[in-house]
């Protein structure tokens, strides 16, 4: 039975279970105490570093000194007092430190009106600051996803510990002492040149603007009123299960039809989904699944087994970098977002007659990592991208409010076709779990010949940061693995890099519950029942789908008749398939 220890907080008494942290216990009864540095991942077993800030001290019957209620856990018959006066001069003071050094551009400040050291500023009425002295004066830094402003960061060090204790990722460190003290690649070095992913889950935690996305909401403007440019969209899963949030939607409704309608109004000449494309990887994934069980099953032991789903940039940056010794498992396969980019620029522009230069593609996404995917190379056809560039859920909300689009008055409108059309099993690509169950829907049928009657493998759902379960193909038991979150995905990694992997086959999304809690979605705080709300919402519309198996997608099946040919045929694998690169520094030894 779980020990619980019993306290007053301002008066009020309460019971809490042991280990609790005052300010969990404070907030649990509707108390409010600032803070700055502190979080408390709901489901990924993380607590901060302690005390960064100080802002949240408060006072503890007969202790001399103000205690941080971030670090400082409950003990039986504490009387805790949160709004002294002592306790708010003090929050006031160590608030007026930090500002000082603190630039004063919140007019084009990026998350101003979303910055959680301007609200408190206007909280504890801070309206000038008595301390002079020297200013940081750091190198802004721009990369594909994302954008470093050093000068505006409060050392709070929420970013350093999403990166190495929840990622495992280590691109991020305090580094120097005193007043150069900053959080930094080590040797200070851009982010582009280290180990970062562009996940972006240290900007969802920023509070500051210190890491922000690198905007492209301008850059669409100036795109959609040229005449000559073709401006197409494309939208993923997760999108539509959390951009009603912004708009005061509660948690979990579903806006497909209204996201269709805005984009609309905000002029693209077409309004394309993702979910088409995800249709398209299961074919090219699923077969490439299949193609390697059957050489594995008559023999071939040189097979790559397990194969690793690709769908996610984010965590095949992470594997190009910490795993370069192991290259040939993942599948080959490109994301949905790079197979409609280049399905997009080949087959529908030859039919529309639009010439590729002037052909924009732009998609929307719930994650960051795909900035610097449109931007890899690879998916460049003499130095024009596939797909242009990408906005976050984040960017799209902020451009309809700057265009008056009242949102919630919109009606339900539809994808154009030919690349609007899906299934169920595209929709919940957008959930941990998602993309392993469309591709045994799919897989299933095709390796067994029989129609799958029940499509839905509830085993691999769910917000557990590793899921397992065995699926029953004619006898032969396929043992899937499930994993979201790249410490999650580590521990995967190095059982298959050691010969301890019992699996054949393994989803890897990076971000907390998948692409529902990316890091261009609306900020979720590690809250898991909102990324449930979200997941409900994509399997909803899953349920609610006529056709719910991707090779059922008739679009998907006049796409191979009229152009590609066969999954993994030649042209297929031409534009549908990559490569990957070695970007670690050495490789480990086998």
């Amino acid at each position: 039975m779980e020990q619980t220890i019993k306290l007053q907080i301002d008066r009020k008494r309460v019971e809490v279970p042991r280990g609790t942290s005052l300010l969990d216990a404070a907030r649990g009864i509707g108390i409010r105490v600032p803070s700055l540095c502190y979080m408390n991942l709901q489901g990924m077993c993380i607590t901060n570093l302690p005390a960064s800030c100080r802002i949240c001290a408060v006072e503890i019957e007969g202790r001399r000194n103000l205690a941080p209620a971030c670090s400082t856990r409950c003990e039986e018959g504490m009387n805790v007092t949160t709004t002294s006066a002592r306790v708010m001069n003090a929050q006031k003071t160590v608030l007026e430190l930090i500002l000082s050094d603190h630039p004063t551009d919140c007019l084009v400040c990026p998350k101003s009106g979303n910055c959680e050291l301007q609200e408190m500023a206007a909280r504890l009425k801070i309206r000038e600051i008595p301390f002079k002295g020297a200013s940081s004066n750091r190198v802004k830094e721009t990369s594909p996803s994302i954008i470093r402003d050093m000068n505006k960061c409060i050392y709070c060090r929420r970013c350093e510990m999403m990166c190495n204790k929840v990622q495992t990722v280590g691109a991020l460190a305090a580094i120097n002492r005193g007043f150069d003290s900053t959080i930094s690649p080590a040797f200070e070095m851009p982010l582009r040149d280290s180990g970062c992913t562009y996940c972006g889950q240290c900007v969802a935690v920023c509070p500051v603007g210190a890491l922000t996305e690198n905007d492209h909401t301008n850059r669409l403007l100036e795109d959609l009123a040229n005449p000559a440019k073709t401006v197409i969209v494309q939208t993923a899963p997760a999108v539509r299960a959390a951009l009603g949030e912004e708009f005061g939607m509660p948690v979990g409704t579903p806006v497909t039809g209204k996201m269709v309608s805005a984009l609309r109004a905000l002029g693209f000449n077409k309004v394309f989904d993702t979910d088409f494309a995800a249709d398209l990887t299961i074919m090219e994934e699923g077969s490439e699944l299949l193609d390697r069980l059957s050489r594995f099953l008559a023999g071939d032991k040189s097979v790559a087994l397990p194969i690793l789903t690709s769908c996610c940039p984010a965590w095949v940056n992470f594997f190009e970098h910490h795993f370069p010794d192991m290259l040939e498992i993942p599948s080959s396969a490109r994301s949905p977002q790079q197979m409609f980019g280049a399905i997009a620029k080949t087959w529908w522009a030859r039919q529309t007659g639009v010439k590729r230069e002037e052909l924009v593609v732009v998609s929307i996404m719930p994650c960051l990592a795909k900035k610097y995917e449109c931007a890899r190379d690879e998916f460049k056809v003499d130095g024009d991208p596939d797909v242009n560039y990408s906005l976050s859920t984040r960017e799209l909300a902020s451009l309809l409010k700057r265009a008056n689009i009242d949102f919630n008055a919109l009606p339900d409108d539809d994808f154009d076709n030919p690349m609007g059309e899906s299934s169920g099993a595209s929709v919940i690509f957008g959930a941990s779990g998602g993309v392993m169950e469309a591709a045994l829907r799919t897989a299933h049928e095709l390796y067994t010949g029989k129609k799958l009657e029940n499509v839905n493998f509830e085993n691999v759902r769910g917000l557990q940061g590793l899921k397992k379960a065995t699926v029953d193909l004619n006898g032969f038991q396929l043992k899937i693995g499930v994993a979201h979150g790249l410490g999650n995905a580590r521990a995967l990694l190095e059982e298959i890099r050691e010969g301890k992997s019992e699996y054949h086959a393994i989803e890897i999304m990076a971000c907390p519950g998948g692409c529902i809690g990316g890091g261009g979605q609306p900020l979720h705080h590690g809250d898991s029942n909102r990324l449930k709300a979200r997941a409900r919402a994509l399997y909803a519309e899953d349920e609610g789908k006529t056709r719910r198996k991707s090779h059922e997608n008739p679009y998907i099946i006049k796409l191979y008749e009229e152009f590609l040919g066969k999954p993994l045929g030649e042209k297929a694998h031409h534009l549908l398939h990559t490569s990957y690169f070695n970007k670690g520094k050495e490789i480990r030894e086998q």
